[in-house]
């Protein structure tokens, strides 16, 4: 990246729980993250990933990005079921609507209980870099994720911005990056049929 982009990370934090959805969407954010001396610790929490063999086709990108960078990376249970039985109901919602909130919370509650549970003071989520997500329903979710745990702070950021997109392009080529066609969810990819 030519110019680093500056960022103020809540409370001064130098160490953030990093919920990632997906090597391609996260790493920009991770090199920015280093760049700015801060140490992302990645949390893969991703139940909604249909099929099993999609979740970990995503999660050995992941995990291979952030060995690469000597990152620690966390993986969440994949209870796909458990997501399902959150969303029953909503299945039909359109993308950006109230089924994608509601996966948005469950994801980002289970990582700020996680980051309240091994002292990370600070979360922030990849979810915010994709141009096809709403930013409105993420950082409603964020705000939700956070409220039962007052030493958790919601790191609010657009991950669109700062050439963060165009770097994004450029470190997918030069890993190679398996890069999906849709969100995740077997709703989701209907959608693209």
């Amino acid at each position: 990246m030519k110019k680093k982009l500056q960022i103020e990370v809540p409370n001064g934090a130098d160490k953030i729980l990093l919920h990632t959805c997906c090597a391609p969407c996260s790493s920009a954010i991770i090199e920015c993250l280093m760049q700015n001396d801060i140490t992302p610790v990645i949390y893969y929490c991703n139940p909604n990933i249909y099929p099993l063999e999609e979740y970990n086709i995503r999660k050995e990108e992941c995990t291979r990005y952030a060995q690469s960078l000597g990152l620690e990376i966390i993986d969440a249970d994949y209870n796909h079921d458990e997501w399902l039985c959150r969303i029953k109901g909503m299945e039909e919602e359109p993308e950006r609507g109230g089924r994608c909130l509601r996966c948005f919370k469950m994801r980002l509650l289970e990582t700020a209980r996680y980051a309240h549970e091994h002292g990370i003071s600070v979360i922030t989520t990849t979810l915010a870099s994709s141009r096809w997500k709403s930013l409105e329903q993420i950082e409603e979710a964020g705000a939700h994720a956070v409220a039962p745990y007052p030493d958790v702070t919601y790191w609010k950021q657009n991950w669109r911005k700062g050439g963060l997109s165009e770097r994004r392009i450029e470190i997918i080529k030069a890993y190679n990056f398996y890069n999906q066609q849709y969100c995740g969810c077997e709703f989701s990819m209907h959608k693209n049929e």
